[in-house]
């Protein structure tokens, strides 16, 4: 028997589905709100309580549990999040008469700056991966080698998104184009460019697979998992390889590290902040507003350190 939208999964199931097919919302993060809300779910049930009946001071209580757990501010905030909407959902969808999460407030946290790297940084571990793939002997050595540099060039010159650059269809390396058309959050299209490097890089990558005998895949970074493609988790491990290897500590890297390289530099150079908003794929520019807060840190660094007044 089909479940009711009386029934407390069944709202949580609205919802989510409500996400999906309303906001677009992609596996990974619908799978991310599923995780929220159970962990609501289980504590709720642990106290006799329900996701349906839930009042503010169950949230209340719930938000202190997570604190006592150790989560950040960071986790709680997210956890909020994801408990609002679904409460914002539910009234006004009439499942509930009253919103038990609008009047609370969420921990105070600082703004976290994101990670970045100099440029000088990048041309070194794009130097170091070079060096390391014309100095392979054997031809696996070669190839791997090789897709860890365009992997680099290509995030580099895009600012994707690791889970978007290690899906990218190998068509996109076959033909000669300055633009790639990006499928990103929300099945949205946008054009992001493509530099002489990294078009180079996918075209040598490509040859090399063929030398060694790899059949043509529908996949620039093809592997022999599920998905048919480089996992983002194996992406992630060989930059922070790489970085070991180039002197660079391995926490300071990550795909998407080299994202926020990306936009900083753009914004660093002059790049209008609405054009490298519309280069990421942020639906909000508030979210690509943080690169200019990177940039003033170390604006105020450089007065700091290199000012002949400045204080020790």
């Amino acid at each position: 028997m089909a479940r009711r939208a009386s029934d407390p999964g069944r709202q949580t199931e609205l919802f989510l589905d409500m996400l999906a097919a309303e906001r677009g919302a992609g596996k990974n993060t619908l799978d991310a709100y599923t995780r929220d809300l159970t962990d609501l779910e289980a504590s709720l049930t642990a106290g006799g309580r329900k996701i349906a009946n839930a009042s503010t001071d169950d949230i209340r209580g719930y938000l202190v549990e997570l604190a006592e757990r150790g989560l950040s501010a960071a986790s709680v905030a997210r956890k909020l999040s994801a408990i609002r909407q679904l409460y914002r959902f539910l009234y006004a969808e009439g499942h509930r008469s009253e919103d038990p999460a609008a009047v609370i407030e969420g921990p105070k946290r600082g703004r976290s700056l994101p990670k970045v790297l100099s440029i000088k940084e990048v041309d070194q571990l794009l130097a170091c991966a070079r060096e390391r793939a014309s100095g392979a002997s054997l031809a696996g050595e070669r190839v791997r080698a090789m897709r860890l540099v365009c992997l680099l060039e290509v995030l580099y010159a895009t600012g994707l998104r690791v889970s978007e650059l290690v899906a990218l269809p190998a068509s996109a390396a076959r033909r000669d184009e300055r633009m790639l058309v990006i499928r990103g959050k929300g099945n949205k299209e946008r054009l992001v460019p493509l530099n002489t490097p990294a078009r180079d890089a996918m075209r040598e990558y490509l040859a090399l697979l063929a030398e060694n005998g790899h059949k043509e895949t529908r996949w620039l970074f093809p592997s022999f998992g599920e998905s048919g493609h480089l996992t983002r988790q194996h992406a992630a491990r060989e930059l922070k390889e790489l970085a070991s290897a180039t002197g660079i500590a391995p926490t300071r890297i990550s795909p998407h590290v080299l994202r926020h390289a990306f936009a900083s530099h753009l914004l660093q150079n002059g790049a209008d902040l609405r054009v490298v908003q519309t280069l990421l794929g942020h639906a909000d520019i508030s979210t690509t507003q943080i690169y200019t807060h990177v940039l003033e840190e170390r604006l105020k660094s450089l007065v700091r350190d290199l000012h002949p007044l400045s204080e020790d």
